[in-house]
């Protein structure tokens, strides 16, 4: 299930300020994984498959998996963190694979912030649609 599709798009830098402060505050000496481990990317930057899961998305679907729209638990911690069921999933096709692949798009519905991952969860992009 999705949240209803977005309106409008934050900038990235606005987007993670306010998931930071929303997760709390972060000093210099004990930053957590998700201030280095979310990196940012242009919307122009993504492959042509992020595009089609995004438009996916603001559609309200229908999806290609059964399991686009779940709710990502953020294990990993990349993320910052929130409250459960603030993250949500999808798919980003792999051209020749036979799986489901690698490549996701999460998104955050407080802030209506989209992270595109390219290696299944092991770092995110925060995806800047003004550049």
């Amino acid at each position: 299930m999705r949240y209803p599709p977005r309106t409008t798009r934050i900038g990235a830098a606005a987007a993670l300020l306010s998931a930071l402060l929303v997760g709390g505050t972060v000093s210099a000496g004990t930053a957590d994984a998700a201030t280095t481990s979310v990196g940012s990317i242009c919307y122009g930057a993504l492959p042509s498959q992020a595009h089609h899961t995004l438009d996916l998305i603001a559609q309200g679907g229908p999806y290609p998996y059964s399991q686009d729209g779940v709710v990502f638990q953020n294990r990993e911690g990349v993320l910052p963190r929130q409250s459960s069921g603030y993250y949500h999933e999808y798919t980003v096709k792999t051209p020749g694979s036979s799986t489901r692949g690698a490549r996701r798009i999460v998104t955050g519905r407080q802030n209506e912030e989209d992270y595109y991952t390219s290696d299944h969860y092991a770092t995110f992009d925060l995806v800047d649609y003004g550049c």
